[in-house]
C-alpha cells in the first residue's frame, strides 16, 4: 500500500512539472484530486484498511494531497511567470512611448465658464432652473401676451400635459424672484428650445446666457456699465460696443448691445445680447406669484440680459456652420483642447 501511494505522488509530480499550460494543469488537478481523482478515491477506501493502518495510510495520504497541490500551484505560478516573458520578448524598450490624444473641453463649456467667472467677479450668483416649464414662469411672468408668436406651438414645444421645454433661459430669473427677495444678482446659464429648422445658423437646442439684477436704484448706467466690463473681459479690451433700441416684453426700456472686434467679419458690427430694464409688469407677476409686494417697483428696479452662445462662438472663431459645434467631429473639437 505504501509504495502504491509513493508511486501515485511520483507520477503525479511529473506530469505537473511536465504540464505546459494552464488547461493541462486543470486536468490533472481533477486527474488526482477531483472527487473522482485518484487520492479521492483512496481515500474513500480508508474503510476498507484495517483500523491499526488507518492513521499511518491516513496521514500519507493529506501528504500526497498537500504535495500535489503544492506542485499544482507552483506549475502555475511558472507557467504564468513564462507568459509574462514571451509577452516581453518583443517589446523594444529603446522605441519612443506611443503618443495619445490628450482630451479638453468643449468650446461652448470653455466659454460659458469664462462668462461665468467674470459675471461671479461682480457678484452674481450662480442659478440654475428645470428644462421643462410651465407656461406662466416661461411666458405669462414676463409680460408675454396670449398672441404673441413665440407662444404658439410653430415656435415652441408643447408637451401633452400643457408644460413645455422652455424657449429661454428667463424662466430662471422668474424662479429666482419668486424663491428670494431683494436685492438679486444671479447668472444663469443653460440649455432652451424652440421649433427652429436645423441649418448653417440655426439648432433646435441651444445654450443661452441669461442675467438678472435688482436693486435700489438700479439705471441704465449700470446695465450699460456691466455690460461693457463683461464684453471687454470676454473678448479683450479692444472691443467696441454700442446699444440700441429694440422691444422685449419683459424688459422697458429695451435695448440690444452690438460689439465690433478687429479682425473679425471685416469690423462690422454685430449683435451680442439683448437687454434692458425690467418691466414693472414682471415685477407685478412676481408679486402675485409670491403673494406679497416684496418686489414693489416704486422700491426695486433692475436690469437683465441674454445672449446666446452658438452665435457668440460662430463669430469669435470664425466658424462657417454652428453645426459643427454639435457633430462631435474630433478634428473640429481638437483646435480648442489645451
Amino acid at each position: 500500500m505504501n509504495d502504491d501511494l509513493q508511486r501515485l505522488q511520483a507520477a503525479a509530480l511529473v506530469e505537473i512539472q511536465q504540464a505546459d499550460s494552464k488547461i493541462d494543469l486543470e486536468n490533472l488537478r481533477v486527474k488526482y484530486l477531483g472527487k473522482a481523482g485518484a487520492v479521492s478515491r483512496l481515500s474513500e477506501n480508508m474503510r476498507n484498511v484495517p483500523k491499526e493502518d488507518r492513521p499511518r495510510i491516513g496521514k500519507l495520504l493529506n501528504e500526497i494531497r498537500n504535495a500535489v497541490t503544492v506542485a499544482l500551484d507552483s506549475r502555475l505560478d511558472a507557467l504564468e511567470a513564462e507568459g509574462e516573458v514571451q509577452n516581453l520578448s518583443g517589446v523594444d524598450e529603446t522605441l519612443p512611448g506611443t503618443p495619445f490624444r490628450a482630451g479638453g473641453m468643449h468650446p461652448l463649456t470653455l466659454l460659458q465658464d469664462r462668462a461665468v467667472q467674470i459675471m461671479r467677479r461682480l457678484g452674481f450668483a450662480l442659478a440654475d432652473g428645470p428644462d421643462i416649464e410651465t407656461e406662466w414662469y416661461c411666458f405669462d411672468a414676463l409680460n408675454t401676451p396670449e398672441n404673441h408668436p413665440a407662444r404658439n406651438d410653430s415656435d415652441t414645444f408643447y408637451l401633452p400635459d400643457g408644460r413645455l421645454l422652455r424657449a429661454h433661459t428667463s424662466t430662471v430669473q422668474i424662479r429666482t424672484m419668486v424663491s428670494n427677495e431683494p436685492p438679486v444678482r444671479v447668472i444663469g446659464p443653460g440649455a432652451a428650445y424652440r421649433r427652429d429648422e436645423t441649418d448653417a445658423t440655426h439648432l433646435n437646442q441651444f445654450n443661452q446666457l441669461e442675467g438678472l439684477y435688482v436693486d435700489r436704484n438700479v439705471s441704465v448706467a449700470d446695465l450699460k456699465g456691466t455690460l461693457e466690463y463683461f464684453v471687454r473681459e470676454l473678448l479683450g479690451q479692444e472691443v467696441e460696443t454700442r446699444l440700441r433700441p429694440h422691444f422685449f416684453p419683459f424688459t422697458e426700456p429695451s435695448f440690444e448691445l452690438d460689439i465690433r472686434l478687429p479682425g473679425i467679419q471685416e469690423g462690422k458690427w454685430m449683435e451680442l445680447l439683448g437687454c434692458g430694464m425690467v418691466n414693472p409688469a414682471v415685477f407685478e407677476a412676481v408679486n402675485a406669484r409670491r403673494g406679497d409686494n416684496a418686489y414693489d417697483p416704486e422700491d426695486w428696479t433692475g436690469f437683465a440680459f441674454g445672449m446666446g452662445l452658438e452665435r457668440l462662438a460662430m463669430s469669435l472663431f470664425g466658424l462657417p456652420d454652428i453645426r459643427l459645434l454639435i457633430e462631435n467631429d474630433q478634428r473640429f473639437l481638437a483646435q480648442f483642447a489645451t
